[in-house]
């Protein structure tokens, strides 16, 4: 299988270079831009770019603008960084159909994992449509959870919020992070639902429920025994 082009836009090289040299060690293609117009050239001069690594801050034309353009054409997964924590940033990004929002500093190994995760989730990745984890064996095409040869019956968002958890597992996964990848980005509820359908979630699991760490003031975590 061809190696998958990954964009990565920042003003700073040393961080192009850190984030290239992980994606690399990945055996992922890795093409860079060090300002906004620049890599606008480089994605509608390639058609086979797979995601793109978004930096805000930066000359010439910043990443809200360059996502903007980008949006207008393709719907090719955008992964936001930026050194600033502001919610307004974060929905901003969320409303212009970015699929991560990171903020620095960042764990390369964290990115690299989320990177996966999306390229999986939008079927650029082979992966195996069955997904076992913790002695939790789930059927993506069967819609079909298995522990211990006993079929569990979960609804249809359990199943998603356990395929999101599984393909994500040791990465510790906000609430809002939740809400835009399993409910997607149009929905306007109270973050509360969540804590509701992994209590549903858990119980429906039995033992392997336990697996499910909640993270205070934050999210949960899937970490496999």
């Amino acid at each position: 299988m061809d190696r998958l082009k990954i964009l990565v836009v920042d003003d700073e090289s040393r961080m192009r270079k850190l984030v290239k040299d992980f994606l690399v060690k990945s055996n992922y293609d890795v093409l860079e831009a060090g300002d906004g117009e620049a890599a606008l050239d480089i994605f509608f001069n390639q058609n086979d770019i797979a995601l793109v690594v978004l930096d805000i801050m930066m000359p010439k034309m910043d990443g809200w603008q360059v996502c903007r353009e980008i949006r207008e054409y393709s719907k090719v997964p955008i992964i936001m960084l930026t050194a600033r924590s502001d919610e307004r940033d974060e929905l901003q990004g969320f409303q212009l159909g970015v699929d991560e929002y990171i903020s620095k500093p960042f764990s390369p190994k964290i990115l690299v994992a989320r990177i996966g995760a999306i390229l999986r989730r939008t079927n650029q990745l082979s992966a195996n449509e069955v997904i076992s984890c913790g002695g939790i064996q789930l059927d993506k095409a069967a819609h079909q959870v298995i522990i211990e040869g006993r079929t569990v019956d979960l609804s249809f968002k359990e199943f998603e919020l356990l395929v999101y958890f599984m393909e994500n597992k040791g990465i510790a996964l906000s609430r809002e992070k939740i809400l835009n990848n399993v409910w997607n980005y149009d929905y306007f509820g109270d973050a509360r639902t969540i804590d509701t359908h992994v209590k549903k979630l858990r119980s429906k699991l039995g033992a392997k429920g336990e697996m499910i760490k909640t993270i205070w003031g934050m999210g949960y975590k899937l970490e496999a025994e």
